[in-house]
């Protein structure tokens, strides 16, 4: 009889393992889960916003094929169910997505490895005369993609500097999400960096905004806040990387010349968020 009971024993304390906190039931194996590593970091440090550069069906074919993807698709206006704004997941949080491409952002490449990518349904720009027009966004697409970046930002910790345009981690070959973008906007609701104006200010020093200053040390400025400069750049690249931050920080003018008040708002960015 004796010989019966072991095995009936063994069981039970097995099954009130499986049952207990920290203990996962895996079907065929168990994991226990109740010592957790110290040496463990997030895969995701860096929240990438876009533009599609189309209509919302065809962005979301483009999305879901075998090129390209983002973790997330915002439409223009976005459709409301129960009374609450839908947006699409096409990629969970956990999984890479191919949303940045070759890319660089404060020493590091291959920002698809760190981060997540949020697509939102814009036409991009228009070449109008020569220039490029720029479509604005619609304050329902900004409202809920303010909760939904908030929310990434608390999930993961993610540095206010680490939160880009694409244009910022790849400015040779992205202009998006462009100058009408309302990083200020959000960054009033902690959703990115923005620099204290007194501090622009303070760097500008009565100089003329407008006056020209030396273009290697704004580059330079520049490479330690976060951005890829390259020692052998030309020109039309060089003019590229400046574009970029100022569409970011400076989208009043952002002719991508080096001048007195891109160099303070630089120089502000770098106190306040530390260089890259």
């Amino acid at each position: 009889m004796k010989r019966f009971c072991w095995p009936l024993i063994v069981a039970a304390l097995l099954a009130g393992c499986a049952g207990e906190k920290g203990i996962l039931d895996r079907g065929d194996y168990q994991v226990d889960v109740r010592r957790q590593a110290q040496a463990a970091y997030p895969r995701v440090k860096v929240l990438v916003i876009h533009y599609t550069a189309d209509d919302f069906d065809s962005s979301l074919a483009t999305l879901t094929d075998r090129n390209v993807s983002s973790h997330y698709l915002i439409p223009a206006i976005p459709p409301e169910k129960g009374g609450k704004p839908v947006i699409w997941q096409l990629v969970p949080e956990r999984d890479l997505a191919w949303h940045a491409g070759i890319s660089y952002w404060r020493g590091a490449t291959r920002i698809n490895d760190t981060s997540v990518g949020i697509e939102l349904e814009n036409r991009g720009w228009r070449n109008v005369a020569g220039q490029k027009h720029f479509a604005p966004f619609s304050a329902p697409q900004i409202a809920v993609l303010a909760k939904l970046a908030r929310d990434i930002i608390q999930r993961y910790q993610i540095n206010p500097a680490n939160v880009v345009a694409h244009s910022d981690v790849a400015p040779q070959r992205k202009d998006d999400p462009g100058p009408l973008f309302p990083w200020r906007q959000l960054a009033a609701q902690g959703i990115g960096a923005w620099p204290n104006s007194d501090r622009v200010a303070f760097y500008l020093a009565g100089r003329a905004p407008y006056e020209p200053v030396d273009e290697a040390e704004l580059l330079t400025l520049l490479h330690r806040y976060g951005y890829e400069v390259k020692p052998d750049l030309t020109d039309a690249q060089r003019k590229r990387v400046i574009t970029a931050f100022q569409m970011h920080f400076r989208p009043a003018r952002y002719d991508g010349l080096a001048d007195a008040e891109t160099e303070a708002i630089a120089q502000a960015l770098l106190e306040k968020y530390g260089q890259g």
